[in-house]
């Protein structure tokens, strides 16, 4: 069982009781569109259909499908794209929906208000039914720790599902705000689900040239000057703004696919410290479901044609064939760099965080072909490398790659190295590989 998690029965699975739909236009792509939700099979999820595009396959919404996280989150396989999906997700979540498809005839499911309310509505408006199939629960057994640029994220046991959330913003309307609220029909509906998005005048113009914020007006959006509250704009609640990132949140933390036990706290949230919160989660469910790492240093030394000192590669904990992959290593004070690398003061060389970084990618690669023993991965390049925090005798460094392209035998991959939940390391790496 995880040190972290552990999985529990929670009840029968459920779904809606039938079909319900809302139009409207876009936040961000400013497209007038029809969303249905629609009642699914156990264990479906919630799955995304774009019937606008022809042949797109469903897109199931998972931390796996996730291609976006700066100022909405967006989940993409392909040619298949859907923006904004976190106001929808959110009423789901906390309705206790298990599975349901939600069609579309756009890239995003309409804002409406530019709250999950009218989503609460809707499925309370058609009802849920039971289905012949156990729901299962992600229960938080210790406390789990997530630092994300400057959101910072813990979470901890509690007999049921908690968000919490502080955000700082330096202007005369918002200030210093918290929010806590219990993720159930009447916490979330009653307290949080009402709370719209928000956004200053002066970004409006920027936004809408990268092509966001298409669809944002006075009646989904609430509007600051720089002084205060656009006069076209009036609160729902004194701190509505914490309470709409309490949405973002708990839509973000739907993508983990499991209901959660545990009491989520948030210091200054974003769509990317969530979504890297709900990957965590995500991972240490899989821990939980199949205990053991995916390879250990014998099954690893079959593929790496690297040998000590070095093979900078202890295990493998996760792996998707052409998709992500997540290796681990642990930094001891017996490593030889440490011998003439600031004696006295022991740091763990840059340039070898990213060998090690690679060596997890590497391996990545090594599935997509028939003899994986027979090839080796060149690196070609590197670029916009950074390191965040020194690393030291006794960290555990984890890995985490993601395949961008792969295109005959050449790879561009990204990937992110953490200690503790922090990032220390980042880079794109792109790489041949080759018959030994």
């Amino acid at each position: 069982m995880s040190t972290f998690v552990s999985l529990a029965e929670n009840g029968p699975q459920r779904t809606l009781a039938g079909p319900v739909v809302r139009e409207g236009t876009g936040l961000h792509s400013g497209d007038r569109v029809r969303a249905e939700l629609r009642p699914a099979a156990a264990d479906t999820g919630f799955v995304f259909r774009r019937r606008d595009l022809e042949g797109c396959p469903d897109l199931q919404a998972t931390v796996t499908s996730v291609t976006g996280v700066e100022w909405e989150t967006v989940l993409g396989e392909g040619e298949c794209t859907v923006r904004t999906v976190e106001h929808v997700l959110a009423a789901l979540a906390a309705l206790r929906v298990d599975d349901a498809e939600i069609v579309l005839d756009g890239p995003e499911p309409p804002a409406l208000d530019g709250s999950s309310n009218p989503w609460c509505e809707a499925i309370r408006e058609i009802g849920l039914v039971e289905l012949e199939a156990t729901s299962r629960a992600l229960v938080v057994e210790s406390p789990i720790l997530v630092v994300e640029d400057d959101s910072r994220y813990a979470v901890v046991p509690y007999d049921g599902f908690r968000v919490s959330a502080e955000i700082v913003f330096d202007h005369p309307s918002i200030g210093r705000q918290f929010a806590s609220a219990l993720v159930d029909a009447d916490g979330f509906c009653d307290e949080v689900a009402a709370a719209r998005t928000f956004g200053l005048e002066a970004w409006r113009e920027p936004l809408q040239k990268r092509g966001l914020a298409m669809g944002a007006s006075y009646s989904n959006t609430i509007v600051l000057t720089d002084e205060g509250l656009a006069e076209q704009s009036t609160l729902r609640f004194p701190d509505e703004f914490v309470r709409h990132k309490l949405i973002d949140l708990v839509g973000d933390l739907a993508l983990v696919g499991l209901r959660i036990r545990g009491h989520v706290l948030a210091v200054r949230p974003g769509h990317k410290g969530n979504v890297a919160l709900a990957r965590r989660l995500a991972r240490e469910a899989q821990k939980a479901r199949e205990p053991g790492p995916v390879l250990d240093i014998n099954e690893i030394l079959e593929y790496m044609p690297h040998r000590y000192p070095f093979l900078l590669v202890d295990r493998i904990l996760e792996f998707e064939p052409g998709k992500r992959i997540v290796g681990l290593k642990n930094v001891t004070m017996n490593e030889p760099f440490f011998q003439g690398h600031y004696p006295g003061h022991p740091v763990m060389p840059g340039v070898l965080i990213v060998e090690a970084m690679a060596q997890v990618g590497g391996l990545l690669l090594m599935n997509e072909f028939e003899s994986p023993e027979d090839k080796v991965v060149y690196f070609m390049s590197l670029d916009d490398v950074k390191w965040r925090k020194p690393v030291v005798p006794g960290d555990q460094l984890v890995f985490e790659l993601e395949m961008v392209q792969f295109r005959g035998s050449v790879c561009r991959m990204q990937g992110v190295g953490r200690v503790d939940g922090q990032v220390v390391a980042e880079g794109k790496m792109m790489a041949r590989v080759m018959d030994r």
